[in-house]
C-alpha cells in the first residue's frame, strides 16, 4: 500500500510516501507559507504518486470532528494566514481517496506505538518541544478526542523562584509553551535555543517547566511512556535533568517502576527520530 503523509507544521511542511510496514519511500519538505503558496506544492507533490490513503496531522487548534460542519480546518491558530482554514476539504477537490485527519503530535504518538518507542503498548504520551508545544495522547489503543483535542502545551506552569520571564504564549503567558518553547528559550536568553551551552542555566529551568508538565500528564492520563521530542529535545543533556526534576515534584506520591526505578525507560526521546511525525501521519491513513 503507497500511503500519502502530511506533516502540516507551523514552521514547515512535510510530504512523504510510507508503505504499511512504516517504511518511508520518499520525503520532501519545504517552509510552512501562505495556504495558496504552500498547499500547490502539497498538490503537486502528491500528484503522480498514485496513492491509495493519506493521513494529515497538522498545528492546531483544529476540528477533528467528522460531524462537525468545520471538521477538516485549521481553526483558531496563532498563524493568521492559516486560520479558519479548510485544509481537508483543499485536499478533497484533488484526491478521490480516504482521507484522515488529526493533530500532528497525535499522529506521531500513534505512530511510536504502532512501529516506536510505545511500540507494544495501547498507552503513551508524545510531547514535542520546539517552535511550541504539542502533545499528542493514546489511551487503551485508542488517540484521545472529546469536545475539540489534547492541546498539552498550554497547561500553566507555575514560574521558578528565580524565573522573571512572564511567558510568550499570546493567550496564557505563562503556559508550558509560553515558558518553554523554543521562541521562549530564544526570548529569555537573547539567543537560539541550540547557541546555549550544555552547562548553561537554561537548561535547568527548562527541566523545571517540562517535569511540571509530565507531572500533570501523569496524574491525569497515567501513560505507559512518555516520548518527548521536537527541536528542543535534541538537547540530550535535558533528558536526565527532566527525571530528576519530575521525581522531585511528584514527590514519592506515584510508587511504581516506571518512576523510582526504570525512569530512563519510561522517559525517552521518539525511536522513529525526526520521521515521527511523518510515519506518524502514514498511521493515521492505516485507522479503520
Amino acid at each position: 500500500m503507497r500511503i500519502g503523509a502530511i506533516e502540516a507544521g507551523g514552521t514547515k511542511f512535510v510530504c512523504g510516501i510510507v508503505n504499511e510496514k512504516g517504511e518511508l519511500l520518499d520525503r520532501i519538505s519545504f517552509p510552512t507559507e501562505t495556504p495558496e503558496i504552500t498547499m500547490n506544492k502539497v498538490i503537486s507533490y502528491f500528484t503522480d504518486k498514485n496513492i491509495e490513503r493519506l493521513g494529515v496531522g497538522s498545528f492546531g487548534p483544529i476540528d477533528p470532528n467528522k460531524n462537525s460542519e468545520t471538521y477538516g480546518y485549521i481553526t483558531s491558530t496563532p498563524k493568521l494566514l492559516w486560520k479558519n482554514y479548510n485544509i481537508i476539504g483543499h485536499l478533497k477537490k484533488y484526491f478521490d481517496i480516504p482521507i484522515f485527519f488529526d493533530t500532528d503530535v497525535n499522529g506521531a504518538a500513534l505512530g511510536e506505538a504502532i512501529w516506536g518507542a510505545a511500540k507494544g503498548l495501547d498507552s503513551c504520551v508524545y510531547i514535542t518541544v520546539g517552535t511550541g508545544i504539542g502533545g499528542g495522547v493514546l489511551v487503551e489503543g485508542k488517540l484521545v478526542h472529546g469536545m475539540l483535542h489534547p492541546e498539552l502545551g498550554h497547561i500553566l506552569v507555575t514560574p521558578h523562584e528565580i524565573d522573571k520571564y512572564k511567558g510568550k504564549c499570546p493567550y496564557h503567558k505563562n503556559c508550558l509553551e509560553g515558558m518553554a518553547a523554543g521562541p521562549a528559550i530564544e526570548d529569555r536568553w537573547n539567543t537560539k535555543a541550540y547557541n546555549l551551552p550544555e552547562n548553561h542555566p537554561a537548561w535547568e529551568l527548562e527541566a523545571y517547566y517540562l517535569a511540571q508538565g509530565l507531572m500533570n500528564f501523569i496524574l491525569t492520563v497515567s501513560p505507559k511512556k512518555i516520548i518527548l521530542g521536537g527541536g528542543v529535545m535534541k538537547q540530550k543533556q535535558l533528558f536526565p535533568l527532566i527525571r530528576k526534576n519530575l521525581q522531585n515534584l511528584l514527590g514519592n506520591y506515584i510508587n511504581t517502576k516506571e518512576i523510582l526505578e526504570n525512569i530512563d525507560e519510561y522517559i525517552v526521546y521518539p525511536e522513529l527520530g525526526d520521521n515521527a511525525g511523518i510515519l506518524g501521519c502514514a498511521a493515521l491513513a492505516l485507522q479503520d
